[in-house]
């Protein structure tokens, strides 16, 4: 039984959706935009926004443990300076996730996840 066993594991090794879910948690903060399948999505989302939280903390244990999941410095440092700036006065939320439909291929459900304004 799974009783209390949370998240997916999308048919990967453990190493494999660790690095996915550190690497998309990157682009989201780097590019701002990222569409992918909806279960991707709903994992990097929680990751993201708990990034953005250290962000707004402020420090260098907080910058220190967000390099843990981001993979670019350059990427942390833009989490530190420009998007603890922006959402400064907003309590969580920090992702919008739009579906687009299903995935030409193989019928995944795709969703755009971007960070809100």
């Amino acid at each position: 039984m799974r009783h209390k066993v949370a998240g997916r594991k999308l048919g990967r090794s453990m190493g494999h959706r660790k690095a996915l879910y550190r690497n998309q948690v990157t682009d989201l903060l780097n590019y701002e935009k990222i569409v992918t399948t909806e279960a991707k999505a709903k994992e990097v989302r929680g990751q993201a926004e708990k990034i953005i939280t250290l962000g707004k903390e402020g420090g260098l244990s907080a910058f220190r443990r967000a390099l843990t999941v981001v993979t670019d410095k350059t990427v942390a440092e833009k989490v530190f300076a420009d998007l603890a700036k922006r959402y400064g006065e907003r309590p969580g939320g920090y992702t919008r996730m739009v579906k687009l439909g299903p995935r030409l291929g193989d019928g995944a459900p795709m969703v755009q996840l971007t960070l809100v304004e």
